[in-house]
């Protein structure tokens, strides 16, 4: 059985030939990645957090902490070091 016939496509282009866009870039509107500029205190609260947390996991793991090591020292730590990374995002 062989291929059946290609259908011949009517039309043509759509703008003149010889022409171009005014821009091949699509831009979004709103405020451009140039302008966004992050608060001093965000790199310093970002480094915090996970700085805490490393410490208050490694703090747990050594036995550093009152009491018994824990669980729940583990997830305050992971709970800082996640603080840390969410505001990483807010980062520009």
């Amino acid at each position: 059985m062989g291929k059946p016939p290609k259908k011949r496509v009517e039309g043509g282009r759509v703008t003149a030939k010889g022409t171009q866009p005014e821009s091949t870039r699509y831009t979004p509107p709103g405020v451009y990645s140039h302008e966004k500029i992050s608060a001093p205190w965000v790199p310093v609260v970002m480094f915090g957090l996970l700085i805490v947390g490393v410490v208050i996991i490694l703090a747990n793991y050594v036995g550093w902490v009152p009491g018994d090591t824990s669980n729940w020292y583990l997830l305050l730590g992971l709970g800082f070091v996640l603080g840390g990374i969410i505001t990483a995002t807010q980062f520009h």
